[in-house]
Parts: structure tokens; sequence; C-alpha cells
């Protein structure tokens, strides 16, 4: 493993016979019997995912909220205690030094959870700007194991073990607490898969008890362990952008079509403010679509795009959809070729493949 980060379940992975693999510094499972297995066990049961290696950030203070305004896109003064939000960390230009949930854990304390890869680095940014604020800023990620259970069943096979709470009445993005292996656990009702589920905060030395009794207690219902790879075509298949191909710190919250978590009337000013406002003035000149092919192929990250014979963007993240059945990804295209409908051309191997643009997401579950 080298040098390579681990989490408190890798002995547990290992034991399950995971395929592991380099993931941003830590060693992680792609997947254990198939990605095809796990996506449709998400799909259609119920998935077991270590995410422990994502990062914890706490802002508390008498000015949290005054601080977590001015790193966001999104509007955090909307929030009420128990609730999350999806929002851009944003750069002065208003591109992402990574993507975020906000979670309002009192009217002075804030949990933000970030991309695991990013995590030193986003801490390193919120410590810059909280300079000058009266907040406490805490890198709470090596404190913190999660643990995300996702799927239709995923909340009747947790519930029997947090009989005091009641994770039905919870809504989307908000967050409860409740009693699990003896001590109130923070879950929350949110995931990256676009299925129903709980990700659940807990400390490491407990992250191995847990995964393995939700294994035990859900293999009835068809829980299984999922790695990186389904979870990977899950987000995919929901659109949800995955850091470092769709969104990095080259593109705005406008040009990711993620103009709902850009709120540029909150009241207060932020970071990228201005430069979004001239941008949305203007016009953007590319915006991130969705897309399938309608020929035979597989579209993967970084093919390029092409239009009129011109190249015009390429592949940020891209497929053969497990449970859609059908091959589809998301790109960046010029604005005027970015409306459903729209047909452009995928480069694979040397092959000019027709694509066309459609609605997002390529697929919502059913509520």
């Amino acid at each position: 493993m080298g040098n390579l980060k681990v989490t408190p379940l890798n002995a547990e992975h290992r034991a399950l016979g995971a395929k592991m693999v380099d993931f941003g510094g830590w060693d992680m499972p792609v997947q254990y019997t198939s990605i095809l297995d796990e996506h449709i066990a998400v799909r259609t049961r119920a998935g077991l995912f270590d995410v422990s290696h994502m990062g914890e950030i706490w802002i508390e203070g008498p000015k949290a909220l005054d601080l977590v305004q001015r790193l966001s896109s999104n509007d955090a003064s909307k929030l009420a205690v128990g609730q999350i939000h999806y929002a851009g960390l944003l750069t002065g230009d208003g591109c992402f030094v990574d993507d975020m949930l906000v979670h309002k854990m009192a009217d002075d304390r804030y949990l933000l959870v970030v991309n695991a890869s990013n995590t030193d680095k986003d801490f390193a940014w919120v410590q810059k700007n909280a300079k000058g604020f009266d907040a406490k800023v805490t890198n709470a990620s090596p404190q913190t194991a999660q643990i995300a259970i996702q799927g239709p069943k995923a909340v009747e096979i947790l519930q029997p073990l947090v009989p005091d709470a009641d994770l039905s009445a919870v809504k989307y993005y908000w967050f409860t607490y409740g009693t699990l292996l003896g001590e109130k656990r923070l879950l929350a009702r949110t995931g990256y898969t676009g299925e129903d589920g709980y990700e659940i905060y807990l400390p490491p030395s407990k992250a191995a008890e847990l995964w393995r009794l939700l294994l035990e207690r859900g293999k009835s219902q068809g829980l299984i362990p999922a790695g990186l790879g389904a979870r990977d075509t899950l987000r995919l298949e929901a659109c949800m952008a995955l850091y470092g191909n769709d969104i990095d710190d080259t593109t705005t919250v406008l040009e990711a079509d993620l103009g709902w978590i850009l709120k540029l009337n909150k009241g207060c000013d932020f970071n990228g403010k201005a430069a979004l406002e001239k941008q949305k003035a203007a016009g953007v000149e590319r915006k991130l679509v969705a897309f399938e092919l309608t020929e035979r192929g597989i579209p993967r990250h970084g093919m390029e795009c092409y239009s009129g014979g011109k190249k015009v963007g390429h592949v940020t993240s891209g497929t053969q959809a497990p449970f859609l059945k059908k091959p589809l990804g998301m790109c960046y295209l010029p604005t005027a070729l970015s409306q459903p409908g729209a047909t452009f051309e995928v480069d694979i191997r040397g092959k000019r493949v027709p694509a066309k643009v459609v609605p997002k997401p390529h697929y919502k579950r059913t509520k």
C-alpha cells in the first residue's frame, strides 16, 4: 500500500475479498463482487458503503454563519437546525475549491462535509478565509468515520438498530440523532447514489462493529457491500457531479449548470460573487449537460466531443449505465448545443459516435 491512507474498515474490505485501489491517496474498495451486481443492489435493495475517507470540517462560534456565508455559493441563513444543503466551496473566480454538504447543527455551529482528496486543501482554504471572523475551524476528519447505507430498503434495514429515532419521519437532506451501538450518532438522510438512505457518522473505533452489524442484519433483505465503482456509476445515472471530473477550479457554478445552489442575493458578499454576477449578465459560453449515445459505444472521461467537424468539448464522466442499460454521460458543450435534443459526436478510439443531449438527471428514483 506504500503511503496510502486507510479507513477504519480497511481490514473488513480485505476480509470480504474486495478489489482495492488507490483513490486520491486512500486504499479503498472499488468492488467486492462486480460493479454491476453492486449497482443493481443499491437500485433495487440496498448497498453499504465505506465513506470514512470523506472530510469533516466544523465551524463554530458567534460568527460561524458569517464565515459559512463567505465560503459558500448557497445561502446558509435559510437552513433550519437539522437541515442540510448542497453548496459550492468557491474561489474568488466563482469556481470550485470543492463541492460540499453544509449541515446546520446549531445557530453557531456548522458541519461541512467535503471530498476526501480535497480535505487538506479545503481545510487550509477555510482557515485562510476565517481570519477576522470570530469562529473556530476544526478538521475533525481523523476522528470521524462515515458509513452510508443506500437503497429502497435502507431505512427499513437501519430502523430496528435505532429504536429511539423515527428514521422515516426525517426528510431528505435533514438529519437526526439516534442511539446506535450504545451512543448517540449523527444520522443524515443524504447520499451520493440517487437513492434513499442514510450517512452515519461515528468514531473510527466503532466503525467495524457497525459495518458487520449492518451486513448481518441486512443480509435477509439483500444488503451487500458496495465499492467505489458502483458509487461512481450510481451518481452518474443521477447526474451528481464528481469533483475532478465534472467540476473543478476551472469551472464556475453557472457553467456546471448548478445555478440552483447559487444565491447571488443572499445579502452578503461571498467568494466569487462579483465574477458570477458578471458571468450571469454576459451569459455562459459553455454548460455541463447530460447525454446519451444513439449508437453502440461506451463514453469515457476525457473523450473528445465534436460538432460540425470541430472539437466542442470533452466527456467529463461516462459509462454503460448498469440500471438504465444504455451508454450515457456528462460533458461541457457550447451553450448553443446545450439544450435537450441537440446532437453531437463523441470520439471513441477514432470513431465518432452520434450522441444527443438529454434532460438531467438520467435517473430519478420513484418516491
